[in-house]
C-alpha cells in the first residue's frame, strides 16, 4: 500500500473513536459486534455502523456474511497495519 493511501485510511480511523476502538478490539481475533460493544462500552448499533464503514474501506471482513445473527468479523492485512501503527504510536493515558 502506498504511504499516502495508508495515511488517508489512518486518518479515517483516528477521526472516529468508535472505529478506532472497534478495530483495536478485534486485533488478531474473530469477534461479533456484541462482543466488541461490551468490551469497548459502545452501543451495538455504533459498532455495527463502524464495522460496515470499515468493511467498505477494506479494514475488516465479515467471514459469515450469510448469517443474520452472530456475524463474525476479522481484520484484513490493511487493518492489521493500521492496528500496528496505532499501538506503536499510542500515548499512555
Amino acid at each position: 500500500m502506498e504511504e499516502k493511501e495508508f495515511y488517508k485510511i489512518l486518518g479515517y480511523i483516528k477521526v472516529s473513536p468508535t472505529r478506532q476502538k472497534t478495530l483495536l478490539d478485534i486485533g488478531d481475533d474473530i469477534r461479533m459486534p456484541s462482543e466488541i460493544a461490551r468490551s469497548t462500552k459502545a452501543k451495538t448499533s455504533q459498532v455495527s455502523g463502524a464495522l460496515t464503514d470499515m468493511k467498505k474501506h477494506g479494514l475488516v471482513v465479515c467471514i459469515n456474511e450469510e448469517a443474520r445473527k452472530g456475524r463474525l468479523y476479522k481484520t484484513t492485512d490493511t487493518g492489521k497495519e493500521v492496528i500496528k501503527f496505532l499501538k506503536k504510536n499510542r500515548r499512555d493515558e
